[in-house]
C-alpha cells in the first residue's frame, strides 16, 4: 500500500462507487464516499448480476466485448477477496443461450459466429445436451451456445460485501446528495453517479435507460430453477433468468423514459410471458418483487473512464455492465489517479465526444 496524504471524494454509492472507494483506500487515499440515495434506489440494487460479456455481445461492439472480458478475468479474484465480508456472492458459473423460434436461432448463430471471428469461441449445444444440462427448460427450445467462462452474482450480497470492505479499509461514508462537485473540499474527485452523472458534470453524455426486473421465490414443490444463467431470445425480445439461492431474477425491459422508475404492467406481463416460454415451472413460483432501475448509458455504449481535468475523474456510463465492469473500473481509476492509465481503458476517454 502506498503512503499518501491526498484526499479523495467519490460521488456515487452504487457498485462502481463502492468498488473504487475500496480499492482507492487500499492504495492509500483518504477516501470519502458520498452516497446520494438509499441502496434500494440504485441501479446496482435492481440489477440481475450477470457477468456476461460473451452472451451479451453484439456485432459492432467489439471494444465493449474486450473491455468486458478484461474485467471478467479479474472477477474470480475480486469475489475471493470479498468472500471475507460476505460469502456466496457468485450464484452461477455458466451461461446458456437459447432461442424460441427460427428467427431467434439465427440471431444466436450470428452472435456465435461473430464471437468466433473475434477469437472467442463458445461451446455449441445440441438439444440433448441442453436437456441434460437444464432438464426443466422447455424441450422445444433451440439451443444456441454455452459460455462457461461467464458468471452471475447476487448483486445485493455484493453491495453488502463492498460496503463492509469499505468500512474495514477506512472509507468515510456520507449519506448526502452532492449537487456541485466544485464545493467538495477534496484534492481529487471521482464522479461515479450513474445516470445522474450528467447533472454533475456539464457535457457528460450519460442518459438514463429504464430497466424493469422481477424477483421470484421458489415455493415448496415447485421445480428447481436452472443451475446456470439462461439468456433467451423470445420472438425478437431478450429475457434472462438468473439463479438465486431461493429463486430467480428475471429481466430486463429497456425503455428510454428519462428518470421514471415506475414499473409498468406491460413490462411485467412481457417478462413473465417470455420467461415462462423458456422455463414453464415459473408459474409455480411466488412473486417477490418488481422494481425498475436506471442504467447509465452513453452514445457508444462504452463507459466514461478517465480524467476530464487535473482534479476530476469520471467512472460512469456503464450501461447494462456496471457489475461486470466493477473490478476493472476500480483498477482503472486507481491507475488513473496515480498517473499510469491502464491499456485496457484506452477507448474510454470521457472526452472522446468533445
Amino acid at each position: 500500500m502506498k503512503e499518501k496524504s491526498e484526499t479523495l471524494a467519490i460521488v456515487g454509492g452504487g457498485v462502481i462507487g463502492l468498488a473504487v472507494a475500496w480499492r482507492a483506500s487500499i492504495a492509500g487515499w483518504r477516501v470519502t464516499l458520498y452516497e446520494p440515495c438509499q441502496a434500494e434506489q440504485s441501479a446496482s440494487w435492481v440489477a440481475g448480476g450477470m457477468l456476461a460479456p460473451l452472451s451479451e455481445g453484439w456485432p459492432g461492439e467489439e471494444r465493449l466485448l474486450e473491455l468486458g472480458l478484461a474485467s471478467l478475468a479479474r472477477w474470480d479474484g475480486f469475489a475471493a477477496e470479498l468472500d471475507a465480508f460476505a460469502a456466496g456472492i457468485v450464484t452461477s458459473r455458466s451461461t446458456v443461450a437459447v432461442a424460441v423460434d427460427d428467427a431467434d436461432a439465427r440471431d444466436l448463430r450470428r452472435i456465435r459466429d461473430w464471437l468466433a471471428e473475434q477469437g472467442h469461441a463458445v461451446g455449441a449445444l445440441s438439444r440433448a445436451e441442453l436437456r441434460d444440462a437444464e432438464p426443466e427448460l422447455t424441450r422445444a427450445l433451440r439451443p444456441g451456445f454455452s459460455a462457461d467462462a461467464e458468471r452471475a452474482v447476487d448483486n445485493r450480497r455484493l453491495l453488502e460485501a463492498l460496503a463492509a470492505a469499505c468500512h474495514a479499509s477506512g472509507v468515510r461514508r456520507i449519506a448526502e446528495r452532492v449537487t456541485d462537485i466544485d464545493l467538495l473540499p477534496h484534492e481529487q474527485v471521482v464522479v461515479a453517479a450513474g445516470a445522474w452523472t450528467g447533472k454533475l458534470v456539464k457535457g457528460a453524455p450519460v442518459r438514463p435507460v429504464k430497466g424493469e426486473v422481477l424477483r421470484l421465490h421458489r415455493r415448496d414443490g415447485a421445480p428447481a430453477p436452472p443451475s446456470r444463467t439462461v439468456r433467451a431470445w423470445v420472438h425478437g425480445r431478450h429475457v434472462y433468468l438468473v439463479p438465486r439461492e431461493h429463486g430467480l431474477v428475471i429481466g430486463a425491459t429497456q425503455y428510454e423514459a428519462g428518470f421514471d422508475t415506475q414499473v409498468t404492467a406491460g413490462g411485467v406481463r412481457d417478462l413473465l410471458a417470455d420467461a415462462e416460454a423458456v422455463f414453464p415451472g415459473l408459474s409455480e413460483y411466488g412473486f417477490a418483487e418488481c422494481v425498475a432501475g436506471l442504467r447509465p448509458a452513453t452514445p457508444d455504449n462504452l463507459p466514461l473512464l478517465g480524467r476530464i481535468d487535473e482534479r476530476v475523474t469520471l467512472a460512469a456510463g456503464h450501461g447494462r455492465g456496471g457489475i461486470l465492469l466493477a473490478p476493472l473500473t476500480a483498477d482503472a481509476v486507481v491507475a488513473e489517479l496515480s498517473g499510469a492509465p491502464l491499456d485496457e481503458t484506452q477507448h474510454t476517454n470521457p472526452r472522446r465526444f468533445s
